[in-house]
């Protein structure tokens, strides 16, 4: 199955979304400090890549 381009912008999306999750739920469970301030900068730029690929759906993929 062949994904379009709009197909691979969600999916990464929803990568991203997961990653931010996961990386957040990661923060409360280790005790370093070290890491966790790590997972949570790691969160946010993952969240930042989760915006700008919307941005980019939404601008280019919107049922207008």
């Amino acid at each position: 199955m062949e994904l379009s381009t709009k197909d691979i912008l969600t999916k990464k999306i929803l990568d991203s979304q997961e990653m931010v999750r996961d990386y957040e739920v990661f923060s409360k469970k280790v005790e370093d400090t070290e890491i966790v301030d790590l997972f949570k900068d790691y969160a946010e730029e993952c969240g930042i890549q989760a915006a700008n690929l919307k941005k980019i759906l939404n601008n280019k993929y919107s049922d207008r």
